[in-house]
């Protein structure tokens, strides 16, 4: 326990009206998740004591993950954050003494107000997804920094490449309904470890698999999904595109294409075809480390449906889009059913993200409105060590004065970490952290202020997996002196002297908000959730969300910024056999148990996952004389990470699987697996290419 840690007290009821000895309310997981579970929190006496899936949601059916099943455990910690504290120590001791929200909230104010004064785009909002809630993450917040002035954030770090490559396929983030992937017949799970990061998908998976369906897993590591499809692609890090063009290659050669459909809803199939041609097999096999006749057994699998009138459906997620080439490969993916007519079936086609399909008013919520015609500049989440460190210039601004994080844990989730620990040591860097505990980030602060967790707050969600629309009513009060990100805002708000009334509405007006009359409010109160209105088959007859209308293989709108209009295989930043010095590629997927640097610190969690560990293949670590257990030295160019080596054929040779994301203060030597991955960005959407890293692996 650290050493400022404070007693929890027991909870009370709610002060907003008398509540029964026991209860049930209906609520939403808040994490960054395709599966936006709705949650059923039981309450006795103003204390929840257990949360579960609710069965009446069909996407739910009453079953969570493992993570959230333990939700009360994390909201009841004793660790949790119950008052306000200002640093009584050297920046980064992690010293802190308790103040009152009054002093907090008045010393915060005045810093910011006299650093606004020089240039508000000193002060630069840093958040994510640590709630994916539209209410507790940009609304509130995204008025007060709107109407301040303040630097925009550029919110890169999970799907930015991803979601640009889909948009200028498919016209958004869009794509076929999760549900109808059980009647699907091939299934290819692409850049996802499904049963630990999309479980509920994998429960319509394994509905189409005892059906009859084939289930391919195309994934560098042989994860548990992987382990239980019929087939494993162990491909190299960075060449799904290649990949997705031999695929291309095949149909074309064996005519396993619908050319009706090509000709009526694409656009750009000449310049695709003479692209993907150049694409055989051997070439990509080659390139992606994989036998040349696993790809040519997945094309005629992916082919068959078509020439069958079967559906084939790709789960696509966001693993394979964290290198330099992560939005073309997108592209490339998004180019197959398109091919051979598999979005003519409700069970085919793909889904990367549904986003695209909310109709969700965000000016409503954030008011960019107040901005009143300043144009601030933008900073990327993805490069926060090194922006931290710039002096002020013409090109890149001011030199950060104050950095708000609020639902992110930037010291453990950024890349290249060291810069990002350099920058927040600096003595002359004002950093609040809104938080529910003292994680690697808030050991920096200046302030901490102590949210609320999902249980103790109204928020509305949209998801990224599925179609509907979902409710969080609070369960408990907020314990101990904790508030939402919400009300901190307001106060903050009405101390900077913003007198505008939309720094008053309460959250359940925001809730109404997010989407006016587009979806029934007293749905979403009556039952927790609302399913959007959409057509089974969404793009059986075209009406791509595109400029054409059609899926654009071609895209004008790249062509016009200079960039190749095709989609096409770009070699990674630090691409396999490039290095002499650092031999391996490493990626830095989620750990099971984790949910990125959430639930770290929740200790029958912890313990299922043991201890960091990098997952080595034998012929690696036998080359170094490495055994499982062994404390290893993983390094490169960027940074050291000592660790614990676990010899394992989830690994492929040449390729190392370092388990993230743990913060780094439980780490052997106070660093993470993210002391080694670079700030580097994708080629297209800014994001970062944490997949994208070579290092070497030496005994320690």
């Amino acid at each position: 326990m650290h050493s400022n840690s404070i007693p929890l007290p027991a909870a009370t009821p709610s002060a907003r009206a008398p509540q029964p000895a026991s209860l049930q309310v209906r609520g939403a997981c808040p994490h960054d998740c395709p599966d936006t579970c709705s949650l059923l929190t039981t309450v006795e006496n103003g204390v929840a004591i257990r949360v579960q899936g609710n069965p009446d949601h069909p996407q739910t059916g009453g079953v969570l993950c493992n993570k959230v099943s333990r939700y009360t455990e994390r909201t009841y910690h004793a660790e949790r954050l119950l008052s306000p504290l200002r640093r009584a120590g050297p920046k980064g001791s992690g010293r802190f003494e308790p103040v009152s929200w009054d002093t907090a909230l008045g010393e915060i104010a005045e810093r910011l107000k006299a650093i606004a004064a020089r240039n508000p785009e000193a002060i630069v909002p840093y958040s994510y997804c640590g709630t994916m809630g539209q209410v507790q993450g940009e609304a509130m917040a995204g008025r007060f920094f709107n109407r301040l002035g303040a630097s925009l954030l550029d919110r890169t770090i999970c799907a930015a490449a991803g979601a640009e490559g889909l948009t200028q396929t498919l016209g958004g983030k869009v794509g076929m309904r999760v549900e109808f992937f059980a009647d699907s017949k091939l299934i290819i799970i692409w850049g996802s470890n499904s049963i630990g990061s999309n479980l509920h998908f994998w429960r319509y998976a394994q509905v189409a698999k005892r059906n009859g369906a084939r289930l391919v897993c195309i994934d560098p590591r042989k994860s548990e999904t992987a382990e239980k499809c019929h087939e494993h692609i162990a491909l190299l890090p960075g060449t799904d595109a290649a990949l997705a063009l031999a695929l291309m290659h095949e149909l074309i050669t064996h005519d396993w294409l619908d050319h009706d459909y090509i000709a009526r809803h694409t656009l750009g199939w000449p310049a695709l075809r003479e692209r993907a041609l150049q694409w055989s097999p051997e070439r990509a096999g080659g390139v992606c480390g994989v036998p040349a006749e696993q790809i040519r057994t997945l094309a005629r699998d992916y082919g068959q449906c078509f020439v069958d009138r079967q559906p084939a459906a790709i789960r696509l997620n966001y693993g394979m889009q964290r290198v330099r080439g992560g939005g073309n490969a997108t592209r490339a993916v998004a180019c197959l059913p398109a091919l051979i007519g598999a979005w003519r079936h409700r069970a085919g086609g793909l889904l990367m993200s549904s986003s695209s399909l909310f109709p969700l008013d965000r000016a409503a919520l954030q008011r960019p409105d107040l901005l009143a015609g300043r144009t601030p500049r933008t900073v990327n989440m993805s490069t926060i060590g090194d922006d931290l460190l710039r002096p002020g210039s013409p090109a890149f601004g001011p030199k950060i004065e104050a950095l708000i994080v609020y639902n992110s844990n930037p010291l453990a989730v950024a890349p290249e970490s060291a810069r990002v620990a350099q920058g927040l040591a600096r003595d002359d860097l004002f950093t609040v952290v809104l938080e529910q505990f003292q994680t690697d980030t808030a050991d920096q602060a200046d302030f901490i202020l102590p949210a609320t967790t999902q249980l103790e707050h109204w928020d509305l969600h949209t998801t990224y997996g599925h179609t509907d629309v979902l409710l969080n009513r609070p369960a408990i009060a907020p314990l101990g002196e904790s508030r939402p990100n919400t009300q901190v805002f307001r106060e903050l708000a009405a101390r900077m002297g913003f007198a505008e009334p939309c720094f008053r509405d309460d959250d359940e007006t925001l809730c109404r908000a997010a989407f006016g009359d587009r979806v029934d409010f007293q749905t979403l109160l009556d039952q927790g959730f609302a399913t959007l209105p959409l057509p089974e088959a969404p793009f059986a007859d075209g009406g791509f969300p595109t400029p054409s209308g059609k899926c654009e293989f071609f895209s004008e709108r790249l062509a016009a910024q200079g960039l190749d209009g095709l989609p096409d295989h770009l070699p990674n930043h630090e691409a396999a056999g490039s290095s002499a010095d650092f031999p391996l590629a490493m990626i830095s997927p989620p750990a099971r148990n984790f949910m990125n640097s959430t639930y770290v610190n929740v200790k029958t969690l912890r313990a299922m996952e043991g201890e960091p560990v990098l997952e080595m293949h034998p012929h690696d670590a036998a080359a170094r004389g490495i055994a499982s257990g062994a404390v290893v030295r993983v390094f490169n160019a960027r940074g050291d990470y000592r660790v614990k080596a676990e010899v394992s054929l989830r690994a492929r040779p040449g390729v190392v699987n370092g388990l993230g994301i743990w913060w780094r203060k439980l780490g052997l030597d106070g660093t993470n697996v993210n002391q080694l991955t670079s700030q580097r960005l994708t080629d297209l959407g800014r994001g970062p290419v944490f997949y994208d890293c070579l290092v070497q692996v030496q005994a320690a």
